[in-house]
């Protein structure tokens, strides 16, 4: 589904340049559950931005479903994005004055989709994630468990192939990690394909690869031998 040749990313900083990623290759199969790890600077995010088209590569190749993403111009890059890419971030990015529901419905709106089947899917959406009592409170009302829930339901709502996470679980204490790592495991049995990134190894054994990386370098590419399945407990 998506791979990766020689990608590299050189940042020129006055007169030194920044290898943020040198030559990496990688294939993310339809289907899977993938962990991005490495220190600050190892170059996971800028991988993450260049495969979520919110970044160029300097050189290399990109491709998603046999399509190479690098020839693409900024339009068609753009539908891509909000056709088949979604987006969960740490620090949820949720509109403060629009209510759960609302921020939900605004990829919808970006694509010009009735308001009756904008609403309509996005309660849907929520429904699915838990929230179904929740869907007309601000995130100020909710807990960060809750808005990253939200934020799921909304990266979602066009019904994405894969979906990239950025540190999903970096603003939530340990219970709501699990929870939240739970729901994209539900996802990706769903058959959505996820790619995370995180600095928490508890959190990298919830999916089935983990890829480190170090110098902008992948240093290892490994299955995870004993993956932490999330399992509800209920009073």
């Amino acid at each position: 589904m998506i791979t990766v040749t020689n990608l590299s990313k050189i940042y020129q900083m006055g007169d030194v340049q920044v290898r943020a990623l040198d030559k990496v290759s990688l294939t993310v199969g339809e289907g899977e559950m993938v962990a991005i790890m490495g220190p600050s600077g190892s170059g996971k995010s800028t991988l993450m931005n260049i495969l979520g088209c919110l970044d160029q590569p300097t050189s290399g190749t990109y491709y998603i479903s046999g399509r190479e993403v690098s020839k693409m111009n900024q339009r068609e890059q753009a539908i891509l994005r909000n056709r088949e890419i979604g987006f969960v971030f740490q620090s949820f990015n949720l509109l403060p004055k629009l209510t759960a529901v609302q921020n939900v419905e605004l990829p919808l709106v970006y694509a010009n989709v009735p308001s009756y089947e904008r609403r309509k899917r996005a309660i849907a959406a929520l429904e699915r994630m838990g929230l179904a009592e929740r869907m007309h409170h601000k995130p100020k009302e909710l807990s960060g468990g809750q808005q990253q829930r939200v934020a799921i339901a909304r990266a979602i709502i066009n019904r994405p192939r894969f979906i990239l996470a950025d540190e999903p679980t970096g603003n939530l204490d340990s219970k709501a990690s699990a929870e939240i790592m739970g729901v994209f495991q539900e996802l990706n049995r769903r058959g959505i394909t996820i790619i995370l990134v995180t600095h928490e190894e508890n959190v990298a054994l919830y999916t089935r690869r983990i890829i480190k990386f170090f110098d902008g370098k992948i240093v290892s590419d490994e299955p995870v031998r004993q993956q932490t399945i999330f399992e509800e407990v209920h009073p």
